[in-house]
């Protein structure tokens, strides 16, 4: 009886070490949660109540106009080509820098000479600002100065490259410099995914006979799963905020070819005072990144409580 007794005192005493432990947890992460909700959650309402409204220079929220900025923006060809912009840079940015990324990792995966040599010169365009990337693909894509003039001193004189003058492909231009800068980052994700991988897995396929590029497309990318899922929300979230480096090379020209959201709710909210129609351009660009999250999420978190 004295056992039983000691057995559950000391059952006892273990959950209120564990309860007193994650009660301390709680208790650091208050200000935190108390931080995001002030200001991520009240300020994300703040701008979604302001952008029914007639606000100018100064928020007004007494001029309540319902959907009209929704309408005018819907209906305005600036927003409309920015966001045709957004999803070819989008939909490429995604597909290169996933397919270049994982070929990159699968090529350092095979453990070659130098790795953390050649790891590093990949990676090293993502820790630069996307100003700076901006600036030097501007110079790189100048016909004065860049790789058109280089090749025409190599003896074509007639080769013609020059993206971010052209309004039909410029922001192929913007691409470009975006798909480098990203696709180290992606490479770092999916090598350390590859990584990860059991190394009986690659045994079992060299005695099948399996060839090495079958095992990562048949074996590899299926049990890579998360962290495809994982690259594909971080790449989107830049994706939709994409803003400096537009800036950086085109300043959303020629013209307004290369605008984009990001700018174009920059430049309402403070090129032409228009709060209201900055606060609605915002909101759908906030609309976009939780399409992304909320099926991410539930990729991430329902599908295992189902299973």
């Amino acid at each position: 009886m004295a056992l039983v007794n000691d057995e559950q005192i000391d059952l006892r005493a273990r959950r209120s070490s564990r309860m007193f432990k994650n009660m301390t947890a709680k208790i650091a992460a208050l200000p935190m949660i108390a931080t995001a909700l002030v200001i991520f959650v009240g300020c994300t309402l703040w701008t979604i109540y302001h952008s029914f409204t007639r606000s100018r220079l100064l928020p007004a929220p007494e001029k309540w106009v319902g959907l009209k900025n929704y309408d005018r923006l819907w209906g305005e060809n600036r927003w409309l080509i920015s966001i045709e912009n957004l999803a070819i840079f989008g939909a490429c940015s995604l597909v290169l820098s996933l397919v270049i990324g994982f070929i990159l990792a699968a090529l350092l995966d095979r453990k070659i000479r130098f790795e953390n040599t050649i790891r590093t010169i990949i990676l090293y365009p993502f820790a630069l600002s996307f100003v700076v990337t901006g600036l030097v693909w501007q110079w790189l894509l100048n016909p004065s100065l860049g790789l058109q003039n280089v090749i025409r001193e190599w003896g074509w004189t007639t080769f013609t490259f020059d993206p971010l003058n052209n309004a039909e492909i410029v922001i192929f231009g913007i691409l470009i410099a975006g798909v480098w800068q990203g696709s180290g980052f992606v490479m770092v994700l999916m090598l350390a995914g590859m990584r990860g991988i059991d190394e009986d897995v690659w045994k079992a396929s060299r005695v099948e006979g399996i060839p090495a590029w079958k095992t990562y497309i048949f074996i590899v990318i299926p049990m890579m799963r998360p962290v495809f899922v994982t690259a594909l929300v971080i790449i989107s979230a830049g994706i939709i905020k994409v803003y400096d480096l537009v800036v950086a090379q085109t300043s959303g020209g020629p013209g307004i070819a290369s605008e984009v959201p990001a700018k174009y709710v920059i430049d309402k909210m403070f090129g032409s005072q228009n709060l209201g129609l900055g606060f609605a351009a915002s909101t759908m660009m906030l609309l976009s990144v939780l399409v992304v999250l909320i099926p991410w999420a539930y990729l991430e978190f329902g599908g295992k409580k189902n299973d």
